[in-house]
């Protein structure tokens, strides 16, 4: 399997910071103060990656899964297509990254090569990637594809898949189109692709995942690294093992970049951030929640059932969602002792990622002491309510990182590639 190794990177000596997107934010309540209604979500899109660019951000990142959420709590973001999403976001911004989400389970290469190509000359140079396998049953019953292929078949259909995209995009060369006659496992592709290459080379890829398999598809592939750590220690381990590996690899650590989910609820005092947090957790509708919390935990769960604490189920050891997820909310509520409830009103807040409830100040105490004690590269935003954390960190947080000089006063490369500080891939 050949490496495409990103030489030139440097451990940056400011932070990458990515807009994970939202049109309400990311506690799950946050569409009940509101924000969002049917028949403005274009013009709420454009707001907060415009109020994104504005601070500087390196990209905004938008999720996806192929099916229906369980609960009806989903907001209207997560129904867009991404591609489209940030097609449309191109246009309407300059500078900040569009990172989107497909999945190399049910994309064929081809489709994937080709759609970010486009967003990639689209946007001058700014389209990234986020690689994933899909990981819940729903999603294989929409494709006539049951049942659900195992972790390890996904995982190494994504390696090969990312081969083959990253082949097509190489397809094209100062000489003109060339053939990738690919043939593989999962796939055969005669190539070329039918648009010019990449203004990037190859789009940011990105990779979100913990498991052993996540890790090493992120070592051998990945660019950047979206992350769940719930806390400093366990982020500085996973960030010394995902360096180790992927020095093991042959890659320079430096090329793949660590970005540490960070759940962000701001205010300017002790007293607002208690009123903020009473609001939203007043909010949280329990029984709405209650079929995406047994969905998780892959257990039929009631009102009655959420005073039971977690270390007294028999609960399966994977998820049908994230295992990264997975591992450190249940890990962490056996030793803590918690309930159903508090995992329910914990999973509303952030999941598994760390959550930084603060002030400005704390908020960039906190970012820095991570980014200086080698526990991430950056981070991962994810404002509890859109537009108003957001809004509070632009405003208030990143003047503080600058003045520190962690952050950078404004962009000094046009392309995502160039924010992440990573080389161009030459023609191939």
């Amino acid at each position: 399997m050949t490496i495409h190794p990103r030489d030139g990177a440097e451990r940056a000596d400011t932070m990458n910071l990515n807009l994970f997107f939202s049109r309400t934010g990311h506690h799950r309540a946050s569409w009940r103060l509101g924000r969002g209604e049917p028949g403005g979500v274009l013009d709420d899109l454009l707001g907060i990656a415009r109020l994104a660019e504005r601070g500087a951000l390196d990209s905004v990142f938008f999720a996806d899964v192929l099916h229906a959420p369980p609960a009806a709590t989903a907001t209207p973001p997560s129904c867009l297509e991404p591609v489209t999403a940030l097609s449309a976001l191109a246009a309407a911004t300059e500078r900040i990254g569009l990172i989107g989400t497909l999945s190399a389970t049910y994309n064929a290469p081809y489709h994937i090569a080709r759609r970010l190509a486009a967003l990639d000359h689209l946007s001058g140079g700014r389209a990234g990637w986020n690689v994933v396998t899909s990981r819940h049953d729903a999603e294989a019953r929409n494709f006539s594809d049951a049942p659900h292929a195992d972790r390890a078949d996904r995982y190494a259909r994504a390696a090969e898949s990312i081969e083959v995209v990253r082949a097509l995009w190489d397809s094209w060369s100062s000489d003109g189109p060339r053939p990738v006659d690919h043939t593989g496992r999962h796939f055969s592709v005669a190539g070329p692709l039918n648009i010019p290459r990449p203004p990037q080379g190859h789009p940011v890829l990105v990779q979100a995942g913990g498991s052993d398999e996540g890790r090493d598809l992120a070592a051998r592939h990945a660019d950047a690294l979206f992350a769940v750590q719930p806390s400093v220690e366990t982020a500085r381990a996973f960030y010394a093992d995902i360096k180790r590996r992927t020095a093991a690899l042959g890659r320079d650590p430096a090329g793949l970049r660590v970005l540490p989910g960070v759940y962000l609820l701001i205010g300017s005092t002790e007293e607002e951030l208690r009123r903020r947090q009473a609001e939203l957790d007043a909010l949280v509708d329990v029984e709405n929640e209650l079929p995406w919390l047994a969905h998780f935990l892959r257990l039929p769960i009631g009102p009655d059932d959420l005073d039971r604490r977690v270390a007294d189920l028999d609960l399966p050891e994977t998820a049908p969602t994230s295992q990264a997820f997975h591992e450190v909310l249940i890990g962490r509520a056996r030793r803590a002792g918690h309930t159903l409830r508090e995992v329910l009103h914990r999973t509303a807040a952030g999941a598994g990622h760390f959550r930084l409830v603060g002030t400005p100040e704390r908020v960039a105490d906190e970012l820095e002491s991570w980014f200086r004690t080698g526990a991430a590269d950056g981070f991962n935003l994810k404002p509890a309510v859109v537009p108003t954390d957001l809004a509070h960190f632009v405003d208030q947080v990143l003047p503080r990182l600058r003045r520190r000089g962690v952050f950078r006063a404004e962009y000094t490369g046009r392309t995502l590639r160039e924010h992440y500080g990573l080389t161009r891939p030459e023609d191939a």
